[in-house]
C-alpha cells in the first residue's frame, strides 16, 4: 500500500526549534533505540548543537541517500524528534551516536544556521487508543507477526514477547515496523501515517505481504534442498558403482584415465568460458558410469576442447626481404599477389596486432593459386591449413553438429586448427566457388562470419557452444569465377585476379620448377634429360591451350616416362638425352592444337573476336554468310540469350547505318543473314562479340574482307557506341598467343591497360575505339582511295544502290 508522505497540518500540541540531522536510509520511529555513525560536518555540528541544549534533535530521512548535502527540498517533512542517549568520538574523526525515537514531529520552517541546519517542528497528538477496532488491529497484527516469525525464524523469541507487553498501540505498531524488512520509502510512508488506525491498516498489509513472501521462499527452499538430496544420492550411487568396480578390478584404469584428464585439464591454457565449461563437464564425466552413452559423448567433447589451440600461437616471420625472396623461389610472376602479402608482412612489423586479412585469388585452374597460399605460409613462417570447400553443400560442414546428434563433430574450420595445433595458421579455403545449396543449409551463409574480421573473434561452432577466435587466421580463398560467389561473402574479401601466364612466363616455369620437378620424380639426375627452349616452346604452341601450367606439366612428365622406358629397353642407364621439337613429336605424335588460330588470308564475313574462359583467353571466329531470302536473322554456335541479343543489336545498328554505307533501305527484307560462331558444342554467352558480329556483317553485306591479323572486343550498342569489357589481360593474352598483331579495345578499357604485363603491351598493336564506325574502318580491307561511310543525307526512294539480291562474282582472297 502507497500513501502520500505528505498529510494534512496533524493537531499541534507544540513548536519548538530543534537541530535537523538528515538520515541515509534509515527511518527512526519513536519509541526506537538505534546507533549512528555520523561523519559529515553539518550532522556533526547539529549533534554538538542537540548536547548543548536539552539533547534531543530532529531526525529526518533523506530523499536521495547519495546526497552529500541535502537541500531543505531533498528531506521528507515528516521526521522524528530524538534524545541523544550517548556521543562517542571515533579516532579518524566521527561520532557514533545512540539516540532514541521520542515523538512525531512535522517540519514548518527550515532555518539555515552557520554551520548546520535549524527547524520549527509542528509535534503531532496521537489519537485515543481505547477502541475496540484499535484491539481487532491489534490482535491480528500479533498474530501475522509469529505467524511471519515462524516463517523467517530470524526474529527472536524474546522481540515477540517484548510486543506483547506492549499496552499503546501507537507505541506497537511502531516498534513492530522497525523489525520488517521494509524499504525505506515504506518505513517513510508508515512514520508519514499520523492516524493509528489508518497506520495500523498499512502496518498489517505490509505485515501480510511479508508472511507471503516468506511462505513462496520456504517454498524455494524446500524444493532446492530436495534436488539437493537428489544430487547426493547420486553421488552416494555412483560411489557404490566405483566401490563395485574396484572389487572386480576395472576401477584402476578408470581413475587413473580420469586423473590423467584432470591433470590435461589444468596445464592447458584456456580462455575463462572454456574453462568453465570444460571443468563443468569433467564433474558431470565424474559421476557417470563408463558404460554409459553419455559418458563417451562427454568425453569426446573434452577432448576436442583440449585438442584445440586455444591460446597457441607460432611466431610469424616479420622480415620482408627473407619473405620475398620465398615467394620468388616459390612462384615465377603473380606480382600483385606478392606485393598484397609483403604489404601485410610490413603493417605486421609495425603494429603488434592487426585483424587477419581476407584475400581471393581469382584466376583460371593452374596459374598458382593454391601453392602461392602455401608459400605464404612458408614466407611468414606460418603452418598451413587447406580446406576444399568443392561441392560442399552442407552448412554444419562449417558450423559443425549439435552434440544432441549421433556422431557430432565440429566444423571443417574447428578440424583444421585442431590439425595444425596453432591458433594462427594461413588457411587456405579452396575452391569458394564451388560450393552449392540444398536443404541442409547454405554453407556460403556460413562463411559470411567466418570471412568477416569484425565477426570471427567470436565464431560460434554448433558442437563446441563456445565462442572461438579466428581473428589471428590468415585467410587465403582461391575460385575460378567472381560471379558464382554470392556478393555478401564477395564483399567481405580482397579480391586479387591472377591472370593467365604468356609464353616466356610459361618457358621460364617450365625451365625453373617443372623440368626438374618431373625429373626428380621419375628418377633421372638433372644432367640426364634437357629440354631446348623450342622444344619447351613446342609443347606449349602444338600441344597445350591452358592459362595455367597443368597441361605442360603432365606433357613433361609423359616425355620423362617415354625417355625411361626407351632407357630401361636399351639398358643403358649412363645415356643422356636432348628434347627438341622433332623429339617432341616423337614422343608425343601429332600436334593436338594447331598454334597460331589467325588466319592466312583475309576474308569476307570472318572476323576474329576475343573471349574470356574460365581457362583463359580464347580467339572467337564469327563468320557471316547471306543467303536470299526474306529478312531472317539465324544465330548458331550454341550461343546464350545475352549473346543473341547482341547479335540483334549489332543488326540493328548495321540496317540504321544502311544508308552512310551505300545499302539499299529495304536490304534486308531481300536477304537471309547467318552467323555463326564455330565450336559448336561450346556454350557461349556474354556482349563482348557485339562489335565483332558488326564487323562480320558488314564485311558480309560490303563484300569486304576483313583483315585477318586483327582481333576485336567490344559491346555495342543500337547507336554504335562501343562499351567496356571485362578480362582484357586474358583476352590479349590470346591474342598474343594467336598471332595476333593488332587488337581493338573500348575506349572506356585504356584504363586497364596499366596493369596488364609490358611484354604484351609491347607486342601488340592495341587501338582503342568509341564508336562502331571506327571498328569498322580499321578492321576493313578498303581498296585505295575507297571510302566506307558515304554521304548520311537520305537518298530518293528507289535511288540506285547496291543490289545484294543479284548473283555475286566469287570472291577471290585478298
Amino acid at each position: 500500500m502507497i500513501l502520500s508522505d505528505d498529510k494534512a497540518t496533524p493537531p499541534v500540541d507544540s513548536q519548538h526549534r530543534y537541530p535537523m540531522m538528515p538520515l541515509r536510509d534509515i527511518v527512526l520511529y519513536p519509541h526506537m533505540v538505534a546507533p549512528l555513525v555520523v561523519g559529515r560536518k553539518k550532522s556533526i555540528a547539529a549533534l554538538e548543537m542537540a548536547m548543548k541544549g536539552r539533547s534531543e534533535i530532529f531526525l529526518v530521512t533523506q530523499m536521495d541517500g547519495a546526497d552529500e548535502d541535502p537541500a531543505p527540498e531533498a528531506v521528507h517533512a515528516m521526521g522524528t524528534i530524538a534524545g541523544v542517549l550517548q556521543l562517542l568520538r571515533l579516532p579518524d574523526g566521527t561520532i557514533k551516536a545512540l539516540v532514541e525515537g521520542r515523538r512525531r514531529a512535522q517540519v514548518t520552517e527550515f532555518i539555515e544556521e552557520d554551520t548546520y541546519l535549524a527547524v520549527e517542528v509542528a509535534e503531532c497528538e496521537e489519537d485515543p487508543e481505547q477502541d475496540v477496532e484499535i484491539e481487532a488491529y491489534t490482535r491480528q497484527i500479533l498474530a501475522s507477526f509469529d505467524l511471519y516469525r515462524k516463517y523467517t525464524k530470524k526474529i527472536p523469541r524474546e522481540v515477540a514477547a517484548a510486543l506483547e507487553k506492549i499496552e499503546k498501540a501507537a507505541q506497537l505498531v511502531d516498534v513492530l515496523a522497525s523489525h520488517l524488512p521494509l524499504k525505506s520509502a515504506e518505513k517513510q510512508q508508515i512514520l508519514s501515517v499520523i492516524s493509528v488506525k489508518e497506520r495500523m491498516e498499512l502496518v498489517l498489509t505490509l505485515l501480510q505481504r511479508e508472511c507471503e513472501i516468506a511462505t513462496l521462499d520456504q517454498n524455494i527452499r524446500s524444493r532446492v534442498k530436495q534436488k539437493m538430496e537428489k544430487t547426493q544420492k547420486d553421488y552416494y550411487l555412483a560411489e557404490q558403482v566405483r566401490v563395485i568396480q574396484k572389487e572386480m578390478g576395472q576401477d584402476d584404469d578408470v581413475a587413473s584415465e580420469l586423473d590423467e584428464l584432470k591433470k590435461q585439464i589444468e596445464a592447458k591454457k584456456l580462455p575463462k568460458a572454456a574453462r568453465e565449461k570444460v571443468n563443468q563437464e569433467f564433474k558431470k564425466l565424474k559421476l557417470m558410469s563408463p558404460m554409459a552413452a553419455e559418458a563417451t559423448v562427454v568425453r569426446n567433447y573434452i577432448d576436442v576442447i583440449l585438442s584445440l589451440p586455444w591460446l597457441e600461437k607460432r611466431r610469424a616471420k616479420q622480415n620482408d626481404l627473407d619473405a620475398e625472396t620465398i615467394l620468388d623461389q616459390d612462384h615465377f610472376g603473380l606480382v600483385e599477389p606478392k606485393e598484397r602479402i609483403l604489404e601485410y608482412l610490413a603493417v605486421q612489423a609495425q603494429v603488434k596486432r592487426i585483424k587477419g586479412p581476407i584475400l581471393c585469388l581469382v584466376g583460371p585452374p593452374g596459374v598458382g593459386k593454391t601453392s602461392l597460399a602455401k608459400s605464404v605460409a612458408r614466407a611468414m613462417g606460418r603452418k598451413f591449413a587447406r580446406l576444399s570447400l568443392g561441392g560442399l553443400r552442407d552448412e554444419a560442414e562449417i558450423r559443425g553438429h549439435r552434440r544432441t546428434y549421433i556422431g557430432a563433430m565440429p566444423g571443417k574450420i574447428i578440424q583444421s586448427l585442431q590439425k595444425v595445433k596453432v591458433n594462427n595458421p594461413v588457411c587456405c579455403l579452396d575452391e569458394i566457388d564451388k560450393m552449392s545449396t540444398d536443404f541442409r543449409g547454405d554453407p556460403s551463409a556460413a562463411l559470411l562470419e567466418v570471412l568477416d574480421p569484425e565477426q570471427n573473434s567470436t565464431f560460434a561452432d554448433h558442437y563446441l557452444d563456445l565462442d572461438y577466435d579466428l581473428s589471428d587466421v590468415f585467410f587465403i580463398t582461391t575460385a575460378n569465377t567472381l560471379p558464382s560467389i554470392p556478393a555478401p561473402l564477395r564483399d567481405r574479401m580482397e579480391v586479387i585476379k591472377l591472370s593467365g601466364y604468356t609464353e616466356e612466363d610459361k618457358l621460364q616455369i617450365a625451365k625453373g620448377f617443372l623440368v626438374p620437378k618431373q625429373l626428380l620424380e621419375n628418377g633421372f639426375k638433372p644432367a640426364d634429360i634437357s629440354f631446348t627452349e623450342k622444344a619447351v616452346l613446342e609443347i606449349v604452341r602444338s600441344y597445350t591451350r591452358e592459362a595455367g601450367v597443368r597441361s605442360l606439366e603432365r606433357t613433361v612428365a609423359s616425355i620423362c616416362r617415354k625417355i625411361a622406358r626407351a632407357r630401361l629397353k636399351k639398358g643403358d642407364s649412363k645415356k643422356r638425352y636432348r628434347v627438341t621439337p622433332v623429339s617432341v613429336r616423337k614422343y608425343l605424335g601429332p600436334p593436338q592444337y594447331r598454334f597460331g588460330l589467325a588466319e592466312d588470308v583475309d576474308q569476307i564475313g570472318l572476323t576474329t573476336g576475343l573471349a574470356w574462359t574460365e581457362v583463359g583467353g580464347e580467339l572467337l571466329q564469327i563468320e557471316t554468310v547471306l543467303m536470299p531470302g526474306n529478312g531472317k536473322l539465324t544465330i548458331t554456335g550454341k550461343l546464350g540469350d545475352v549473346m543473341q541479343e547482341s547479335a540483334q543489336a549489332a543488326l540493328s545498328y548495321v540496317r540504321s547505318s544502311s544508308l552512310r554505307l551505300g545499302l539499299a533501305q529495304d536490304f534486308y527484307q531481300k536477304l537471309d543473314i547467318h552467323i555463326h560462331v564455330p565450336e559448336g558444342a561450346i556454350p557461349k554467352d556474354g556482349p563482348s562479340a557485339g562489335v565483332t558480329m558488326a564487323t562480320s556483317i558488314v564485311s558480309a553485306l560490303l563484300q569486304i574482307p576483313v583483315r585477318k591479323d586483327v582481333a576485336m572486343t567490344g559491346e555495342i550498342t543500337l547507336r554504335g557506341r562501343v562499351l567496356p569489357i571485362g578480362g582484357l589481360t586474358e583476352k590479349l593474352l590470346a591474342a598474343r598467343r594467336g598471332n595476333i598483331t593488332h587488337v581493338l579495345i573500348p575506349k572506356d578499357n585504356e584504363r586497364d591497360l596499366e596493369k596488364i604485363p609490358a611484354k604484351i603491351l609491347n607486342s601488340l598493336n592495341i587501338q582503342v575505339m568509341e564508336h562502331a564506325d571506327q571498328v569498322l574502318e580499321s578492321a576493313l580491307v578498303l581498296p585505295a582511295g575507297q571510302e566506307l561511310f558515304k554521304e548520311s543525307h537520305m537518298p530518293p526512294f528507289g535511288a540506285e544502290m547496291i543490289d545484294l539480291t543479284k548473283e555475286t562474282p566469287q570472291v577471290v582472297p585478298h
